[in-house]
């Protein structure tokens, strides 16, 4: 069924067909109509598998079947989510929707001045994506009031139970109205997240799990090498500059691994990005810009971002190191093979990521496909970087010798 068969608002399919989307997949196809019939909906699906468009299509769909001009009267969908990234994302998800349409979207979240947040607050929105620091703040200064609200959404619910907003969870259900519909969405699913969803929907609610046995969407391709630790930059650099038109996000363990990656990509003349929780707002949300416009096609990040990079041109994932969490290795390697589009992850695995990698192995129920390296290439790929590293550094302090020996050089006499 194609979505110019649904019953949805002319503009909304105008939008859908320049945005690309023709037919529904397959978590759309089964949430929709129940979504749109009022139902609580209870849903998991991999990542990367159109999730967001799942329930912003029939959210935005409701909010401008109901509006007879564009001034909003009060906020009518709330969407919580973790994290800032997932925030925008959603917001610009949204806002893509609802062109040419009456429907309103926002996205407030913490890291930046609330001034701009509250001002457009005060202007009206019908739909409001939020991080729960920032929302209840918001709440507490009566900059938000929930009174109209008739819909809740959850999205990465997971997440949100890790990150222990449970408790925030709970709160803003209390102070909706007693009638609401509510929509809980994930990626994974565990007895902890059966349990906070069973408790935030009706006992009625519509249960969807697209391939359960299969955390990871189809479209994503899994390999892995076999690198030794302080070996892992020279094969970094070697499957960059094997794919120099790709644009790839590398995923390490911490944000001092990955200034340090970055820096030694740059050594080598290869500009990279970098995105982690220590940055602030302003600069992980340029860095953001400066990817998706292409201005550099290497990102290199921590888990904070994992779950809030919606860019459907990234056509490899590397795990330069291996995720501690095996969820985690679900969520990093759905930034790649999105919606229809194919992807792969590429996975560096030391000796002492082996446990690592057989944790993530039974969690995806399949052995993960070895690229392998003949002690020749192993070899040759680390002498061929380390030579080109030891003549870049050669001409390198050449330069700055010259450089110096010029500034020092004395003025001639006139």
């Amino acid at each position: 069924m194609r979505f110019e068969k649904y019953h949805i608002t002319d503009e909304i399919k105008k939008n859908l067909f320049k945005l690309g989307f023709n037919r529904p997949t397959d978590i759309q196809y089964k949430s929709i109509p129940s979504i749109m019939e009022g139902e609580d909906v209870l849903a998991i699906a991999q990542t990367g598998t159109g999730k967001t468009a799942a329930f912003a299509i029939p959210v935005i769909n409701k909010i401008q079947s109901n509006k007879s001009s564009k001034r909003s009267y009060g906020i009518k969908c709330i969407v919580m989510v973790p994290t800032r990234e997932l925030a925008l994302q959603i917001g610009d998800v949204f806002n893509a929707l609802a062109r040419h349409t009456k429907v309103k979207a926002f996205a407030v979240y913490g890291g930046v001045e609330q001034a701009a947040q509250i001002k457009k607050l005060q202007d009206g929105i019908d739909v409001l994506v939020a991080t729960p620091g920032r929302m209840f703040d918001l709440i507490s200064q009566g900059y938000i009031e929930l009174e109209r609200v008739d819909t809740l959404i959850l999205d990465e619910a997971d997440h949100m139970l890790d990150l222990g907003f449970i408790d925030d969870i709970k709160s803003v259900k209390k102070m909706l109205p007693r009638k609401h519909q509510t929509l809980f969405f994930s990626a994974t699913i565990n007895k902890e997240i059966k349990k906070l969803a069973f408790s935030q929907v009706k006992s009625s609610a519509i249960r969807i799990q697209i391939s359960p046995e299969d955390p990871v969407s189809k479209n994503v391709s899994h390999f892995v090498m076999f690198i030794e630790m302080d070996d892992k930059r020279f094969f970094l650099e070697k499957f960059i500059k094997d794919h120099p038109d790709s644009k790839m996000i590398v995923f390490v363990r911490t944000r001092v691994r990955a200034e340090r990656v970055a820096k030694a990509m740059n050594r080598v003349r290869i500009d990279a990005l970098t995105i982690h929780g220590e940055k602030e707002q302003k600069s992980r949300s340029d860095v953001m810009q400066k990817f998706k416009n292409s201005e550099c096609n290497l990102l290199i990040a921590t888990d904070v971002s994992a779950r809030g990079i919606d860019i459907d041109d990234v056509k490899y994932v590397i795990n330069y190191d291996l995720p501690d969490k095996t969820e985690n290795y679900v969520h990093r390697v759905g930034r790649t093979g999105r919606g229809m589009k194919k992807g792969i992850a590429v996975s560096f695995c030391s000796i002492q990521e082996k446990d690592l990698l057989l944790e993530i192995q039974q969690y995806l129920n399949k052995e993960i496909e070895v690229i392998k390296t003949s002690k020749q290439e192993y070899a040759t790929t680390i002498e061929t970087t380390e030579a080109e590293d030891d003549i870049r550094a050669m001409i390198e302090n050449y330069e700055k010798l010259w450089q110096r020996k010029k500034k020092r050089k004395p003025k001639k006499k006139k």
